[in-house]
């Protein structure tokens, strides 16, 4: 009963993947779904999209500014003025002047021009520097892409490995159903005692466990990677187990141009011209600068009737005006506190230490450069034993195939063969990838991976 249960457990296991049809999902293909997807590199393509708003013209304080100004008032008097004491021709009395809602409005309006012809050479090379900076930013978003693509690939071999792992597990686990199906045939003809059906039910318990539990790690792996590629998590496919390693002779010559192509080396370089704008743009405060000035204006005032001349009113006017100026201006900062000093000999120091920053960074990515090609030859000769060793292990596993139908061995020691050639599959397959993600640092290092085929 033990035996039917378990059988039909596997046998749903093994036919579970044939029930979807599940999509390849090459290399290339992944790595377009990253390059289009991923949040991390979507990220960095905004970052230098704002870079490349701040080096341009108008951020680059060579254009000038043109402001405009508007005004408008009005006025509502109602007056009253009393003439105490004083007779008109006729001898009577003066009489009160009275005026009543005497409006009145003014209306301007204006253009102000503002440039400056000269800031010491301050704005030419902060707009240099900005120039600098996006380029720095460009290889930022590069530094991102290529983490994300280690990234990208550490996890698609796992997926990799783990779907070849499965193959082998499956292939163990067919072996032992076998053995069951032998082992019962043979004890109905009473060769053997029930004691070698349970050893090999228990076999494929073990070997039906190991399966699920791949199973398990399989699809969290795919995950895990369609969370790399910005898509469905439910989304299923196969990847490409077949693995490619670059000739040594391509290598060596990657290797070779390391420094102009390391993306470290790169920023520490841009950095350092950086530093060198900052001297400049903190020098331009010792000199003058030389601005222009202009204006355009227009101004209408309609004035209110008032009693300017005794016993008489003045009617109200409309009195328009155009004004148009153009002006220049000197302006230099003699002496400052000492702050442009303090600014100046600040920034030669950051140079400094930029230039020693950059040294440690070559030394750095020299020593990096030496340990990932070490680790990638030793890895790959691993590699090439665990090839090997599969064989053996498949030939010793075959020999004891046959001595097991023949009774001349114990099924313990065909289980252990079995075993053995398991655990060389399987470390053949982790060797494999782990030469080819060795080989990818390599890569990064030598500030390739974005240009080599893989």
């Amino acid at each position: 009963m033990i035996h039917k249960i378990v059988t039909s457990l596997i046998f749903l296991c093994l036919t579970f993947g044939l029930s979807a049809q599940e999509k390849r999902l090459s290399k290339e293909e992944a790595v377009r779904l990253a390059l289009e997807h991923n949040f991390g590199i979507k990220m960095a393509k905004n970052l230098t999209k704002i870079a490349d708003n701040n080096q341009g013209i108008l951020n680059s304080g060579y254009l000038p500014s043109l402001t405009g100004t508007a005004g408008a008032n009005y006025n509502d008097l109602n007056s009253s003025t009393e003439y105490p004491g004083q007779f008109d021709t006729s001898g009577g009395a003066r009489e009160d002047l009275e005026i009543d809602h005497a409006e009145s409005q003014t209306y301007n309006a204006g253009l102000n021009l503002n440039y400056t012809l000269f800031d010491g050479l301050g704005r030419l090379y902060n707009y240099k520097r900005l120039k600098e900076q996006y380029q720095l930013t460009e290889l930022q978003a590069r530094e991102t892409v290529e983490n994300t693509l280690l990234q990208l690939f550490s996890i698609y071999f796992e997926v990799a490995r783990l779907t070849e792992n499965e193959n082998v597990l499956k292939q163990a686990l067919e072996i032992s159903l076998d053995r069951i199906t032998r082992a019962e045939y043979a004890f109905e003809y009473g060769q053997n005692t029930k004691l070698d059906i349970l050893n090999a039910q228990v076999d494929v318990t073990n070997d039906s466990i190991n399966l699920l539990n791949t199973k398990q790690q399989l699809a969290n792996t795919k995950r895990d990677l369609n969370v790399v590629l910005n898509q469905s998590l439910s989304e299923d496919f196969q990847v490409d187990t077949i693995v490619k390693f670059i000739p040594r002779l391509q290598l060596d010559e990657l290797i070779a141009q390391a420094r102009e192509n390391n993306v470290s080396i790169l920023q520490a370089e841009r950095n350092l011209n950086i530093n060198e704008y900052d001297i400049k743009v903190n020098r331009s405060g010792y000199l003058p600068q030389i601005g222009l000035t202009g204006s355009y204006g227009w101004n209408l005032n309609q004035s209110a009737p008032n009693s300017f001349l005794p016993g008489q009113v003045i009617p109200g006017s409309n009195r328009s005006s155009l004004t148009f100026g153009l002006g220049a201006s000197l302006t230099w900062n003699l002496f400052d506190g000492g702050r442009t000093t303090t600014l100046l000999k600040n920034s030669k120091i950051s140079y400094e230490n930029q230039e020693l920053l950059q040294e440690q960074v070559e030394l750095e990515v020299d020593r990096d450069i030496l340990n990932a090609l070490a680790s990638y030859e030793n890895r790959l000769n691993i590699y090439e034993i665990q090839e090997q060793n599969v064989i053996t292990n498949r030939n010793n596993f075959e020999r004891s195939k046959e001595q097991f139908q023949l009774g001349r061995i114990t099924s313990i020691e065909f289980r252990q063969a079995q075993i053995n050639l398991l655990n060389a599959q399987t470390n053949k397959n982790l060797a494999k990838y782990d030469a080819k993600l060795a080989e990818l640092q390599l890569l990064q290092l030598t500030g390739q991976l974005l240009n080599v085929e893989l």
